[in-house]
């Protein structure tokens, strides 16, 4: 017997949690991600409901967040003071000079993490030879000039400093002493050579990590007691005391691969395309027996070095915006996200991905988890969704003469989406060589059961393998030490499915004991027309008998 144990995914718009209780038995809960009228964050509100009044103690509560994600998006992350070696105070803006749009003739630059740079008067040769000692008393007006103007994270970045971190050390002492409670050395961030990736990462962590520690420290405040830990942008998990800023980013779209790729190896799939379609983006992976990583990477117009799980994300969510600009129907990038949300979540929120499904039947709001409304107890608004199609299409036809049906309407939002997603796919699989219609595709997240056969169709995959959960089960599992396809069990004996035929395989769960059995043949157009998201607290269902 053991207490309790969570699996936490905090996304963009939905809070997914997988409780397993002392008895075995499984437990799935759904939450809005934003929701202040009702509670101060969602995955300590919805471990607190799926416990119950339960007296048994909870053994860990393992985690993937976006928080550092959508405080990089959304440049709201710590005040940030830039130290770096006299002469070099422009280098990370110059950087490399790259040009992605090399025809464009108005360049704009993405804005800088950092607000003010202190140049500090130290220099080491490429030999270890000190030109210069690092002039602490200069230092150290600037940096209390910084500190009492309300700066409280500081990056030092010195040169050669990967290799004689001594002065780095020295400032971050100093800056120490002033009271600064975030110092990131870039000696210790990223310890490799290049001044201006080094930097780059030093930056990150020092603007990501407060925001980070605070959440942090606000969910382990709320959960005394219980081991809390926290999956990287690398795939790994780390206790909460040493989650930092830069290894952060991908907390939860890492796990998800993490999980797929699990859960697919169990199923007999070694090629596998990862279709992770949540609220507000789309993260597309590539798995072909071994994690594929990268080492350097580019977020939110952010250089960033460190390790993470190689994933590309494309604004195509199920709360991306529908826009019609008078000429043609465009979907995203801006996302609704969990306040105000889709149209019909009953908050006023714009026409999105997901009231298209609404519209054309593909989610019926008796299947959709009744969360929404002042309570948080009403299902979703299909009355609000017809009103604005319909306003929508008329709209349509007086400014371009095309009398498309609202229905109509909302399928070409959907084949625009689509489309968004196949060629995020044929970018991480296509354009490397990669041969798609040998792979299957693992499709999990909130709205990835609705569009997986559509997209299967259009990149000439003829296999989907659907997990027990498709919300939340790829990341919970991969939230654990040994990943596995659900969290159950670890005495689960070894599961071989039988062979299939059928074009769309879904898993089905199991609970303590645990049965293996094969998912019974949907047809591609039963799979993409079925609700992709499980009730809002449920216990899992007792599979049937191998013989059944």
């Amino acid at each position: 017997m053991t207490g309790w144990q969570f699996w936490v995914d905090r996304g963009g718009t939905f809070t997914d949690i997988v409780a397993r209780r002392p008895d075995g038995r499984l437990l799935t809960h759904k939450l809005l991600s934003d929701n202040p009228e009702r509670y101060a964050d969602a995955a300590v509100a919805g471990v607190r409901e799926l416990l119950h009044g339960s007296r048994e103690p909870v053994d860990a509560v393992r985690m993937g967040t976006t928080v550092a994600t959508n405080a990089l998006l959304e440049r709201k992350g710590e005040r940030t003071l830039l130290v770096i070696t006299r002469g070099f105070r422009d280098a990370l803006r110059i950087a490399y000079q790259n040009r992605p749009a090399i025809f464009a003739r108005h360049i704009r630059l993405p804005g800088l993490l950092y607000e003010r740079v202190v140049e500090a008067g130290e220099r080491v040769a490429a030999d270890g030879t000190v030109l210069r000692a690092p002039d602490l008393d200069a230092l150290a007006g600037p940096l209390r000039q910084a500190y009492d103007d309300g700066i409280r994270a500081v990056a030092v970045v010195c040169l050669h400093s990967h290799l004689y971190p001594a002065h780095e050390r020295a400032i971050g002492d100093l800056a120490a002493r002033t009271g600064f409670p975030q110092i990131s050395l870039s000696s210790e961030t990223s310890p490799l050579m290049k001044l201006v990736p080094r930097g780059d990462t030093a930056v990150v962590d020092a603007y990501l990590s407060p925001v980070l520690r605070r959440y942090v420290r606000h969910v382990a405040d709320e959960l005394h007691g219980v081991r809390l830990m926290f999956m990287q942008s690398n795939g790994g998990l780390t206790e909460a005391g040493q989650f930092r800023g830069k290894d952060a980013v991908l907390s939860g779209p890492a796990g998800g691969i993490v999980g797929m790729a699990r859960m697919s190896q169990r199923a007999g799939f070694d090629r596998v395309i990862g279709f992770d379609m949540g609220g507000t983006s789309t993260d597309v992976s590539h798995f072909a027996g071994a994690y594929e990583r990268v080492f350097t990477s580019r977020i939110a117009g952010v250089r960033l070095r460190a390790p993470m799980l190689d994933i590309h994300t494309v604004a195509a969510g199920g709360g991306s915006v529908l826009h019609f600009d008078g000429s043609r129907y465009r979907v995203g990038p801006d996302s609704a996200g969990a306040a105000p949300g889709p149209a019909c979540y009953r908050a006023g929120g714009p026409l999105t991905v997901t009231d298209a499904n609404v519209m054309l039947g593909r989610i019926p709001p008796a299947h959709f988890p009744a969360v929404f409304g002042p309570d948080g107890d009403q299902p979703l608004d299909a009355a609000v969704v017809r009103d604005r199609f319909t306003a929508l299409a008329h709209e349509i036809r007086e400014r371009t003469g095309d009398d498309r049906t609202p229905e109509q309407v909302a399928e070409g939002y959907l084949r625009i989406a689509v489309a968004n997603i196949a060629n995020a796919v044929k970018r991480i699989s296509v354009q490397k060589g990669h041969d798609v219609t040998r792979y299957a595709l693992t499709t999990f997240g909130g709205a990835g059961g609705q569009h997986a056969c559509r997209v299967a169709d259009s990149l000439g995959i003829r296999t989907v393998l659907v997990p027990p959960w498709p919300v939340c089960s790829p990341r919970s599992a991969s939230a654990s030490p040994t990943p596995r396809p659900c969290a159950n069990s670890p005495s689960r004996p070894p599961w071989k499915p039988p062979r299939c035929r059928a074009s769309v395989r879904r898993q089905t769960p199991w609970s303590a004991p645990p049965a293996p059995n094969c998912a019974p043949r949907t047809s591609r157009r039963t799979a993409s027309r079925s609700p992709a998201v499980p009730s809002s607290a449920t216990t899992a269902p007792t599979p049937p008998s191998p013989s059944s």
